[in-house]
């Protein structure tokens, strides 16, 4: 157990990072384990509304594929991917639309409004506050989308308010068709069009590592010059690659720095933003 002077001196150490990213934005992308396990949840919850309590400005941005893949069984529909997308057909769709806006969505807010008035859920068809194109266009059973344009508006005014917005990843298109869009996208491009402090994605792994079998290697710092390094020594592969694609585009339009970080370790928000060590892997150009 801590002493007082232990506390005080921990609360001091954070006090210049607090000076720091007061009145500044964080976007979240939240998913992976700690979407799944329940008491994990609860904490990325304390670690959110701590951020916002202490005037730091917070937007959550989730997807929710284990979920969707449960739901897809209970109704007899076998999930595809391709190139770790998933293939979207129409009734893929409408459930998809279905778990991640009136489900997931909605448990988050909740989680969130349990302890505060802070949480406003929304998907990116609210005030066309994502407006998607087909990934695919040459395929015409396939809902899979991608970014065409952020309005941002809504946030802004949410944000300066002192919500916390949380935004599904699934938007339509200009004439009205829906779309699934993979949640780090949609982070990223929000993260760009508010000029975010820091974008940081919510994973399964501690970070960038040398040898994903061996979490002491992971690095704490990168620039985009020695992530398109590893990328081309194969080091970063497979799920990691969209996810560093997405902070690189980030980075190179007005973020501060991007964070992979690993969602299973209790309070990891805040040891990555309030502490000087960090617990994943931080982004700059």
């Amino acid at each position: 157990m801590l002493n007082n002077f232990e506390r005080v001196q921990i609360l001091s150490d954070a006090l210049p990072f607090v000076q720091r990213f007061y009145g500044r934005t964080l976007v979240v992308k939240y998913g992976g384990s700690a979407m799944k396990n329940v008491h994990l949840k609860y904490k990325i919850i304390e670690d959110i509304l701590f951020l916002s309590y202490i005037g730091i400005k917070v937007v959550i941005v989730h997807g929710g594929g284990p979920m969707i893949n449960h739901w897809l069984k209970q109704v007899n529909i076998e999930p595809k991917f391709f190139n770790g997308i998933r293939v979207t057909d129409k009734d893929t769709m409408e459930l998809v639309e279905m778990v991640l806006v009136g489900k997931v969505n909605k448990d988050l807010v909740n989680l969130l409004n349990c302890s505060s008035n802070l949480g406003v859920g929304l998907s990116g068809k609210d005030a066309n506050l994502v407006v998607a194109s087909s990934f695919f266009p040459d395929q015409k059973d396939n809902y899979t989308g991608k970014v065409q344009q952020i309005n941002i508006e809504i946030i802004n005014l949410l944000l300066s308010s002192g919500y916390i917005p949380v935004v599904a990843s699934v938007a339509s298109d200009l004439n009205g068709q829906s779309y699934n869009i993979n949640a780090d996208s949609v982070a990223g491009a929000i993260a760009e069009s508010l000029n975010a402090e820091k974008l940081i994605l919510l994973t399964d792994t501690p970070g960038i590592m040398l040898d994903i079998n061996d979490s002491s290697s992971l690095i704490k710092h990168l620039n985009i010059r020695q992530l398109q390094n590893l990328k081309s020594q194969k080091v970063i592969l497979g799920g990691m690659i969209p996810k560093v694609d997405c902070c690189i585009k980030a980075l190179r339009n007005n973020v501060s720095s991007a964070h992979i970080i690993d969602g299973s370790v209790e309070h990891a928000l805040l040891l990555e933003v309030l502490t000087s060590g960090g617990i994943g892997s931080m982004l700059v150009l």
